[in-house]
């Protein structure tokens, strides 16, 4: 089966990722995701394997505040 970003849940390390994907969401709107994919792979040009998953996490979770994203509420 072929997963997609939208197939995960986004982990938060901490707050500030939520602080950072607002502040996307609040600069760019629509285009919020794409800043967040940008800055991974900014971060990954540059070797920063840290910062390239904590912004695709950010992306992740972008996707998912935006509603782009359905699922199954896990109990």
């Amino acid at each position: 089966m072929l997963h997609t970003d939208t197939d995960f849940i986004p982990i938060l390390a901490d707050r500030g990722m939520v602080s950072d994907a607002l502040a996307l969401i609040d600069v760019h709107g629509t285009d919020a995701v794409t800043q967040a994919r940008s800055n991974a792979r900014f971060a990954r040009n540059q070797g920063n394997v840290l910062h390239y998953c904590r912004w695709r996490q950010i992306e992740r979770l972008i996707t998912q505040l935006d509603g782009e994203a359905t699922g199954a509420t896990i109990h």
